[in-house]
């Protein structure tokens, strides 16, 4: 059944911060307060009309504080207004967008900001003198307590795990000189993106084949997003209200056309209820809900600004999502079907691996980079995706449509 919200929702106005791996000179009130007062430069707005905000923010220990939310609101010009905040492992990004929305579809506010900040490396290993044990450490925390967490249970681990299982199914599949050639249109595209973490890198697909295994033979160290601090804002608005603030600021809206979501049971199993090896089936059914909503496939997309955690992940999602057949995800490129050897255009921003992975606004930052490729090439429609948790068991969609002025 095709779901049609109470009313039409588009973004308006949409800004991020340069991803970094390391934000020294601001905290993470600054960074969201930067990504907020740019998003209403963009949209030409000011503070006052917003009457709601949605905030994702990942992990209370990165942010060394119980409720970080309840910080941001003064810091952010909402004072007493609602701010709702969202916490949804690597989807956190994309389940505030959908929070968002749903308060201006619903008819309850006419104008929402929607910003997802991370400040990771505020976390310090004092034994090792780097962040990267305790960073570690404090995503561990995500796991079972019981069975996975004193195992040494890894977000590495938790996708590796999806990744293996699907290459015993399709051994044909995910070829190491596909991946390292998909590595190196991500990276080049980077170079397009001002505020992509890893724009000045260099990679071609022997370089990939010969960086180290972070698992083997899931994926390799250049095939892994990166830690990143940054702040993305975007404030959507209802229709009537969202084609006045358009026009004033002089660029289109984008009509989000269509929503989905699913989670995947915890534990895995042969059959449902479980979930199932090789799969990543809260993809597959997220994205099957936003082309319904829309009424579109994934032939009419030209866009996608997919999460891509990990790169192999990032070829599997693609397929769940229908580019390509499952088991054959290499047809990406053998068949000629991501730019520039195809039509369609994948992280254009670089994606999570070379563009950057603040959290708890990675998939902001991904809606950001889709607006502005739709608006820029002036093409028709785009897809943007968030996963997250372990096993890559929460999925979310949203398909976005390029309006006129």
């Amino acid at each position: 059944m095709r779901r049609v919200p109470k009313r039409k929702v588009a973004i308006v106005g949409a800004f991020t911060t340069p991803c970094r791996g390391r934000w020294l000179s601001k905290t993470i009130w600054e960074l969201a307060q930067w990504a907020v007062s740019g998003a209403l430069q963009d949209a030409k707005l000011k503070m006052d009309r917003v009457e709601a905000g949605v905030i994702g923010l990942y992990n209370d220990i990165f942010a060394r504080q119980a409720i970080p939310e309840s910080s941001f609101q003064g810091h952010m010009g909402l004072a007493f207004k609602p701010l709702v905040r969202v916490t949804n492992g690597g989807a956190t990004g994309i389940y505030s967008f959908g929070t968002a929305f749903d308060m201006v579809a619903g008819g309850r506010y006419d104008i929402v900001f929607c910003v997802g900040a991370e400040k990771a490396t505020d976390c310090y290993d004092f034994m090792s003198e780097t962040q990267t044990p305790e960073v570690v450490q404090t995503i561990a925390w995500s796991w079972d307590p019981l069975f996975e967490r004193d195992q040494g249970a890894t977000a590495s681990d938790s996708y590796a795990e999806v990744i293996l299982a699907y290459m015993d199914q399709y051994p044909n599949d995910l070829k190491m000189a596909i991946r390292g050639e998909i590595l190196r249109i991500m990276c080049e595209q980077a170079k397009n993106n001002p505020n992509a973490q890893r724009r000045d890198e260099i990679v071609t697909p022997e370089r990939v084949a010969n960086s180290p295994w972070i698992i083997e033979p899931a994926f390799k160290k250049l095939e892994t997003c990166v830690y990143t601090e940054g702040a993305c804002c975007l404030i959507f608005a209802a229709e009537g209200v969202a084609e006045e603030i358009c026009k004033d600021a002089g660029q289109p809206p984008i009509w989000i056309e269509g929503v989905g979501f699913a989670n995947e049971p915890y534990w895995w199993g042969i059959k449902h209820p479980h979930k199932l090896p090789g799969r990543i089936e809260s993809d597959h059914l997220a994205a099957k809900a936003a082309y319904e909503m829309a009424g579109v496939s994934p032939k009419d997309i030209k866009v996608v600004e997919l999460h891509d955690a990990f790169l192999p992940q990032m070829e599997i999602t693609m397929a769940e999502m229908g580019f390509v057949p499952m088991g054959h995800a290499d047809d990406l490129i053998e068949k000629k079907i991501m730019a520039p050897h195809g039509k369609v255009l994948v992280n254009p921003s670089g994606g999570l691996i070379y563009g950057g992975h603040f959290v708890g606004g990675s998939n902001m930052f991904s809606a950001w980079s889709a607006r502005r490729e739709l608006i820029r090439r002036g093409l028709d429609y785009a897809l943007i995706h968030g996963t997250g948790a372990s096993s890559a068991q929460y999925g979310g969609a949203a398909v976005l449509k390029r309006g006129v002025i």
